[in-house]
């Protein structure tokens, strides 16, 4: 008999966990609040331009990796995407020569040689860290583990190099800095936090070393960034389309409200429909959660495990998002833009969360824009709460975001005011209201040491049959690592229902 299976949330994790289940034999039915897959990484159309909502590059679509893998395994044909190269151009304050991380491991390695002379020896310690951290996770651990057969699994990924990562496993980007006596190049370590930030969600100083290394290595051959043809979109169009294939069933404008469980035993969920307003109850084996551990506790109300609901009081405030999308003319692009680059502006100013822009510019004929036209959206962190307070005037609030994120971008792109066909802003309650996550948080939980690998939140929840997907858990964000995550449920699930 085949089991069933509620996926809540049609987010790259949730798409990944459903298709492969289906394709296992499992029935499988996913409900999506939005009236679009994709989540973080789904697109919206504006007077003919596509914008990327949130996520604007991918990686693991090279042989072997994690996107590569799994659309083998669905019998789908990977996207069209060509290597960012450079993967970003970084522009330090004051600074108009951009520090170029090439995918060329050589190219790269004499790019970080001249920005940041003596350095080397520090950036040879996150390659062996990132080659041998990256070995581990293609064995498919689990982590963190949460019975016998998950600690298996992690033991027999182990291999005799795992264990020369175990003296860096309890430390920071910065203590490896301190270690290599360059906590004094200020130039590095704004690097550092700049594309840390993007990654692990904290700067050098708390992101753990491990994660770390990770995110800096995935830009270099064989690895690397992608820019997709068309848009984001194409990797849920992809998931959709194996899933459909295999029978298993996707309902959008659906919100489930609650997860229903007897005892500890998870059943089924509560649904409303948002185009009728009916509510229903769906009954399944197993219901898999592609939200935030911050929904997954408000589905779960008072049944949520304690352990959850004392790990939320000790999180850090999680991250929110400012990102403006313009439509504009080629005019307004340099010459030999690269697709993504990120400024740091005002370092010391008084409104942090505004200093740095992580810019993504459409490239010609990739489907984003009409001939002679290009896509420009430019993000930066913000705290989520500022976006809810009563008093606010949210209006006047964002205009003001705009004008100086316009103003920012007007010293690399010519944006005068004819060259600028459309323009639209998203606050974290545009997130809030588009992707359903709470308070319109963005990028899962920031890898310290506290939240990383062995001591982040399990897939495998306290409840029995309740599992959790996406970002919230290792190996963290992004669609690579939704990815990962849903593979590791995948795994688990199908080891449950062999055992029952």
């Amino acid at each position: 008999m085949h089991k069933s299976v509620i996926v809540i949330g049609a987010g790259i994790g949730g798409l990944t966990t459903a298709a492969l289940l289906t394709k296992e034999g499992y029935g499988v039915k996913v409900f999506e609040q939005a009236a679009v897959t994709g989540g973080c990484a789904s697109t919206f159309r504006r007077r003919g331009f596509t914008f990327d909502v949130g996520a604007t590059q991918v990686a693991g679509l090279e042989p072997g990796g994690i996107h590569a893998e799994i659309f083998a395994a669905l019998g789908v044909d990977c996207p069209a995407a060509i290597p960012c190269d450079p993967a970003c151009a970084v522009y330090l304050a004051g600074e108009s020569q951009p520090i170029s991380l090439w995918r060329d491991r050589q190219r790269w390695q004499q790019e970080r040689h001249t920005q940041f002379p003596g350095s080397e020896a520090f950036w040879q310690c996150l390659d062996q860290l990132f080659a041998i951290s990256w070995r581990f996770q293609g064995r498919n651990p689990i982590l963190p583990p949460r019975n016998l057969y998950d600690l298996g699994q992690c033991v027999a990924a182990l291999r005799p190099d795992t264990l020369l990562t175990v003296p860096y496993g309890l430390m920071t980007v910065t203590d490896l800095l301190r270690f290599y006596d360059l906590q004094g190049d200020r130039r590095l370590r704004q690097f550092l936090d700049l594309q840390l930030k993007l990654y692990s969600q904290v700067d050098a100083s708390e992101t753990a070393l491990l994660y770390g290394a990770t995110a800096l290595g995935l830009c270099q051959d064989p690895h690397g960034l992608y820019h997709l043809q068309g848009s984001m979109q194409v990797l849920s169009d992809r998931l959709e389309q194996a899933l459909n294939h295999q029978g298993g069933e996707i309902f959008l404008r659906h919100s489930v409200e609650q997860i229903q469980v007897q005892g500890d035993l998870v059943t089924g969920v509560r649904v409303k429909d948002l185009k009728s307003g009916l509510r229903f109850v769906e009954t399944a084996d197993h219901v898999v959660a592609n939200v935030t551990i911050q929904d997954l506790v408000k589905l779960l109300g008072d049944r949520a495990p304690n352990t959850y609901q004392q790990r939320l009081k000790n999180l850090p405030p999680a991250s929110g998002a400012f990102v403006i999308y313009l439509g504009v003319k080629d005019e307004a692009i340099p010459p030999d833009c690269p697709p993504h680059l990120q400024f740091l502006y005002n370092p010391q100013g008084a409104i942090a969360e505004v200093n740095s822009l992580f810019v993504s510019v459409s490239q010609p004929e990739d489907g984003r824009a009409p001939p002679g036209y290009r896509t420009l959206i430019a993000s930066s962190f913000t705290e989520p709460n500022h976006w809810w307070q009563n008093q606010l005037d949210y209006s006047q609030e964002k205009e003001l975001y705009t004008q100086r994120a316009i103003a920012q971008l007007g010293k690399f792109f010519d944006l005068r005011p004819d060259h600028i066909i459309h323009c639209e802003a998203a606050t974290p309650r545009t997130f809030a209201r588009f992707t359903a996550r709470d308070r319109g948080i963005v990028g899962g939980i920031g890898q310290r040491l506290q939240t990383f690998g062995p001591f982040g939140i399990a897939s495998r929840t306290p409840l029995k049959h309740l599992w959790l997907v996406g970002d919230s858990v290792h190996p963290g964000e992004g669609t690579a690592g939704a990815s990962y995550s849903a593979r590791t449920v995948v795994q688990q699930i199908q080891r449950n229902s062999r055992k029952y």
